[in-house]
């Protein structure tokens, strides 16, 4: 995934920090990422959900709201309608580089200020907030007993996250005032709120009035156990994949997506996410799986093994071959399956020394059907002609040079 640092004029005139996610392949749409409250465009959730909607063809614009990560100005003079104008000051700088954002992703307080943002913003075609707040003065419950310090001072530092801010008033007071519901009521988009039912910072009663507030198309998903901050590399995983498929209704993904494929007779294998194991592997423009290693390796358990495959190559190749004996000859067989075992986990043989060892695959098939024991003993020949098997069989060659 490539990762362009980027940066725009805020509401201010300030300069802020960004980083432009854009897809190995076609590009396809372009989203805009509205990071939480007090986070950044840096947190775990926001750069895992921007590599999967990359790696799916929707380019993923993330940035620092004014005065937070490494964005220019002071925190203490934003408020909520101060992030609604950088919002809109990233949309404009999307639409000079002629990528008008088609989706709103906010989270948290981000959340809030994409459904406030979205009516004035004319490309977008859909919204998905992750835990947002319905009325955006929920935040205010973050700062504790400092609200009487902020109302008789005009400011006072908060401790969030372990870190200091200092609240202003202004802030207070502009976040009390807004009101969402209009907004929502209003909005004239396809809305996806996802939100998870022990969130501790947003209650789901907040998922429960957006989605009230909403006129159709409008959907809800769980995020089942997943946090606040969605930390959660699963978690985040799967938020990206509902939003991805789900804006995928509502945005012009031409060629198909999710994701955009290799040329047709290659098998194209890309990282989704550089922290783990995790690959897309496309063959061909059509066809899309996804590999990873175990728990217990430092892997997801998202897709199968590199060995996985490797048996279920052979898998499939015994079964069809079979079928197509079967089919040729005109014997009663109803149904094949095989089960393929291959006693090696690819992360340990990884980092083991090469050595003369003889791989073994051990294969049963199973054949229903009403077949006599002749048939049945000629079919399961028929299977070691399978080419996967032949190939396996014998020496193969890699060939491997520097794209």
């Amino acid at each position: 995934m490539p990762t362009e640092r980027v940066t725009f004029t805020g509401h201010d005139g300030g300069t802020l920090a960004a980083r432009l996610d854009m897809p190995d392949g076609p590009h396809l749409a372009t989203a805009l990422f509205a990071h939480c409250f007090t986070c950044s465009k840096d947190i775990p959730a926001a750069r895992r959900i921007a590599s999967r909607l990359a790696a799916m063809g929707i380019a993923v614009l993330r940035f620092d709201f004014t005065g937070l990560g490494h964005s220019e100005g002071e925190f203490s003079n934003t408020n909520f309608t101060s992030n609604v104008s950088d919002l809109r000051a990233a949309s404009n700088f999307l639409l000079s580089r002629n990528m008008a954002p088609g989706l709103l992703i906010g989270h948290s307080l981000g959340g809030a200020a994409v459904l406030r943002a979205a009516g004035n913003i004319d490309s977008v075609r859909a919204v998905a907030t992750l835990g947002a707040p319905f009325d955006p003065g929920h935040v205010t419950h973050n700062f504790g007993g400092a609200l009487d310090d902020i109302a008789r001072d005009g400011q006072a530092e908060v401790q969030l996250g372990g870190r200091p801010f200092t609240i202003s008033q202004g802030f207070v007071d502009d976040v009390n005032a807004a009101s969402l519901a209009p907004a929502i009521a209003t909005l004239h988009r396809a809305l996806l709120v996802l939100h998870a039912p022990r969130d501790q910072v947003v209650s789901i009663d907040n998922a429960g009035e957006i989605f009230q507030a909403a006129k159709h198309p409008k959907s809800f998903v769980t995020l089942d156990d997943a946090d606040h901050l969605i930390s959660g590399s699963e978690d985040a995983e799967y938020a990206a994949e509902v939003i991805a498929a789900w804006s995928a209704r509502y945005l012009d993904l031409s060629p198909p997506a999710p994701p955009p494929g290799a040329p047709e007779g290659i098998v194209r294998v890309s990282e989704a996410d550089s922290v783990g194991f995790l690959q897309d592997v496309n063959a061909g423009p059509l066809h899309h799986a996804l590999a990873d290693e175990p728990l217990a390796y430092g892997g997801t358990n998202r897709g199968m093994t590199p060995y996985g495959f490797l048996a279920a190559g052979l898998g499939a190749c015994t079964s069809m071959t079979i079928r197509m004996y079967a089919r040729r000859k005109g014997l009663a067989l109803d149904h094949v399956w095989v089960d393929v075992s291959h006693d090696k986990l690819h992360i340990k043989d990884a980092e083991a020394p090469r050595g003369d060892k003889v791989d073994t695959f051990k294969r049963v098939i199973h054949l229903t059907g009403d077949l006599s024991d002749e048939e049945k003993e000629r079919l399961i020949e028929v299977a070691d002609k399978c080419p996967v098997h032949r190939m396996l069989e014998r020496t193969s060659k890699v060939i491997t040079t520097m794209a």
